[in-house]
């Protein structure tokens, strides 16, 4: 089927970038070369490079065309609400999630701050650290308030929170705040990060809200600093 033949392209084209068979900064061959190539049509081959660019691996330009880019780092969007699992898939590397803790707890002053709830509502505290090609590269430390998640299991950890805030529970996630920092490594950091010789991460602070505005979840995910790059899409408004 035509579906599956550009995601066969897809594949292997991204396979070639990955392993530096297409280095960064060259071309790929034009479409009417990769058609003869993989026996397909224009058509399909477009498809193909379509969601190359989609996630990250070619850019495309106009008069020159389609340009291997740096896929070392994994493309965090800084604007988006997109889960861990999300962007592990995309990568098409292999993937895993560790849960170090899932606890209830009454929060503390800070935290308490952080969520704008008094410290007797009940939260949920789920500490994980994220593996993409074996090698432990984020630590998340999510706090969830109880009266809108009443439970939580490992497995629901380990596969995508935000999967069963939505499709199991029902809850419409829409907007975070954000805020991005680099900071000193932390015992913490040492202990369930692959750190290597790094010695600060770029941690992310979440403010997570439904679509009646209730504040649902403070994170703190917490990236080794050679493994991601933070991007954004922005439209210039002409006046």
């Amino acid at each position: 089927m035509k579906e599956n033949k550009y995601y066969t392209i897809y594949h292997q084209l991204a396979e070639k970038i990955e392993n530096g068979e297409m280095e960064a900064g060259s071309l790929l061959p034009s479409e009417h070369i990769l058609a003869e190539q993989f026996g397909a049509s224009r058509e399909t081959i477009r498809k193909a490079l379509n969601l190359l660019s989609q996630n990250g691996y070619i850019q495309k330009i106009r008069g020159k065309g389609s340009v291997v880019l740096d896929v070392k780092k994994f493309d965090f969007p800084v604007s988006g609400l997109v889960s861990f699992r999300e962007i592990a898939e995309s990568s098409g590397k292999a993937w895993r999630t560790n849960v170090h803790e899932l606890v209830l707890i009454r929060p503390d002053d800070a935290l308490a701050r952080q969520l704008k709830i008094s410290g007797k509502e009940e939260v949920w505290q789920v500490v994980r650290s994220r593996e993409i090609d074996h090698e432990n590269i984020i630590l998340d430390k999510d706090y969830i308030r109880k009266k809108f998640v009443p439970s939580i299991t490992r497995d629901i950890c380990e596969i995508s929170l935000y999967q069963y805030f939505e499709k199991t529970l029902g809850l419409v996630i829409s907007f975070a705040k954000k805020e991005i920092t680099v900071e000193k490594a932390t015992e913490e950091d040492y202990k369930y990060l692959d750190m290597g010789e790094y010695n600060h991460v770029v941690v992310v602070r979440n403010h997570v809200y439904l679509d009646d505005a209730s504040l649902l979840q403070y994170t703190e995910s917490r990236h080794r600093l050679d493994k991601f790059r933070f991007v954004d899409f922005a439209r210039r408004e002409h006046r």
